[in-house]
């Protein structure tokens, strides 16, 4: 309840007087013992605060975080402006250079674009255009409430409205219906309500990002039915970690949307994430930053148990699948992508499987693996990447296994098929009693690169090493070709389309173990 000599009530959104991007909720509003006069305890989005609600003992509210919580004087806190007063102030005023710097749109992808219209050498020529401004950004604006705008920006059509103190969705309603060719709005890092009401003039809504903004899966599914025409949803950092349809075991409805972030969330379970597969249109599924474990592709009896006889198959327009910083461990997982109809773009860095340092596999493997992908981790995987991978992965896997074909099969799906397509004999290369020849035949082409400060400047040496050479022969090696005395070296093989060099630090490994091919680039660096 508002106290009479005070603005302020829990549960309203403020910012720093002076510093619209100072954020937080209202949360207690009365007296503190030991200190005169009525005071707002605030418990900051940012988590940047004194405490946790508690003073001396006595607790006032519970904040977030042990010190996301603060007091402070009514007179120190703003309850914010209206929209049309927030689009004054950043179009309308002398802009500052900071101010121009930081307007902005987001794109589909979600990135920061800049907004031509108040580009830096046309603030003073739009002053007094707003009417033909097409996106706007009144990010951190302290905007509260909308009124009416349609009058003034009659053609926005995409909006930036990050960081305010919205949270009824019955002013997202009002600003919708206002403006006839709203297609884009970014509400993330205001805290929303649950919907309680009609929502009607969502339905033009395409693109909608509530990143940080407190919604769960529930509050998705009763927004469902005012976004018909939604083709990309962006849900990160909301704590999701559950999925849960309202009418039945598959999320339904969402005809048109083609792109979902659920990216820097807590989903622990790929069954949640199967709860997604009948969408239909879906086409982009971003699920960085998770906690996942394991990926598979469900078979035609979980289908039909799970989904029931009359649905199709799972994820059959998913063509990109961002798993990136999850807890993925298996190389089955791996495998299982080959599965997914339509997927020819995959992320997987970041997780224990893809990191060589942890024993996971590296870029080549992936590649191999992967009979469809064309894109890995943001990079191109060329034909002649997908050729040279390949046939590493078969000498990778002749050198390593001796089990049974059957034993093979299972750990390396793909072994099979691509021996037999690139014609990759079994004999192994070797410098035995068969003499030079045999030797000649299984030499590797590598160019070595000194990188290590204190080496100083070498040019590169491209040399031809037998198949069997280890790493730890190699580091020899080194040590004669680039004359390197008292050093001891690391190696890093260098990966096509890998940001990192991968370590070479098993010392019995060699070429072939290690699936070093003609070409590769080996670099050369000194022990920290």
């Amino acid at each position: 309840m508002q106290s009479p000599t005070c603005p302020f009530e829990p549960g309203q959104r403020v910012h720093f007087s002076g510093d619209p991007r100072r954020v937080g909720t209202a949360k207690y509003v009365g007296p503190v013992s030991g200190h005169e006069g009525t005071w707002v305890g605030v418990d900051w989005d940012s988590g940047e605060g004194k405490h946790d609600g508690s003073v001396n003992g006595v607790r006032y509210f519970q904040s977030n975080s042990e010190r996301s919580g603060s007091f402070v004087r009514s007179s120190n806190l703003s309850s914010g402006v209206s929209m049309l007063e927030a689009l004054y102030n950043r179009y309308r005023a002398e802009s500052s250079q900071e101010e121009n710097d930081e307007m902005y749109v987001f794109s589909a992808t979600n990135r920061k674009v800049s907004v031509e219209l108040v580009g830096k050498d046309k603030i003073q020529k739009k002053l007094g255009q707003l009417e033909d401004m097409k996106g706007a950004s009144l990010s951190y604006g302290g905007v509260s409430s909308v009124g009416n705008i349609n009058e003034v920006v009659p053609n926005l059509q995409e909006l930036d409205l990050m960081g305010n103190l919205l949270s009824d969705w019955k002013d997202i309603n009002i600003l919708c219906g206002q403006l006839p060719n709203f297609r884009a709005l970014n509400l993330s890092n205001n805290l929303m309500k649950e919907k309680t009401d009609e929502l009607s003039q969502l339905k033009h809504l395409r693109v909608l990002v509530l990143n940080n903004s407190g919604v769960n899966w529930t509050h998705v599914e009763l927004l469902k039915e005012s976004l018909p025409s939604i083709e990309e949803l962006h849900l990160m950092g909301n704590k999701i970690a559950e999925i849960k349809p309202t009418k039945s075991s598959t999320v339904e409805g969402f005809d048109s949307l083609r792109l979902l972030n659920l990216e820097d969330n807590s989903i622990a379970e790929w069954d949640e994430i199967l709860k997604l597969s009948q969408l239909k249109s879906l086409e982009k599924l971003q699920l960085n930053k998770n906690c996942l474990k394991h990926v598979f592709y469900p078979g035609g009896d979980i289908i039909r148990g799970t989904f029931g006889e009359e649905s199709f198959n799972p994820f059959q327009n998913l063509r990109c699948l961002f798993l990136g910083g999850n807890l993925i461990e298996d190389a089955v997982s791996i495998d299982s992508l080959n599965l997914f109809p339509q997927l020819v773009d995959v992320r997987l860095s970041e997780n224990p499987v893809t990191d060589p340092a942890r024993g996971g596999i590296t870029r080549f493997v992936q590649v191999a693996r992967l009979r469809k992908v064309q894109v890995l981790n943001g990079s191109e995987v060329s034909p002649r990447e997908r050729k040279e991978s390949e046939i590493r992965y078969v000498r990778l896997v002749l050198s390593k296994n001796s089990g049974s074909l059957e034993e093979i099969r299972l750990l390396h799906p793909r072994f099979a098929e691509l021996k037999q397509f690139h014609g990759i004999e079994d004999e192994r290369p070797s410098i035995g009693s068969t003499g030079p020849q045999k030797m000649a035949s299984g030499l590797i082409s590598v160019t070595l690169k000194c990188v290590g400060p204190s080496i100083g400047e070498k040019p590169p040496q491209t040399k031809k090493l037998p198949a069997t050479t280890t790493v730890g022969k190699l580091k020899i090696l080194c040590e004669n070709f680039f004359k390197l005395k008292s050093m001891k070296s690391r190696l890093f093989l260098e990966e096509a389309g890998s940001p990192f060099p991968v370590l070479l630090d098993d010392e019995m490994g060699s070429f072939l173990d290690l699936g070093i091919g003609n070409g590769s680039v080996i670099l050369v660096d000194e022990e920290s």
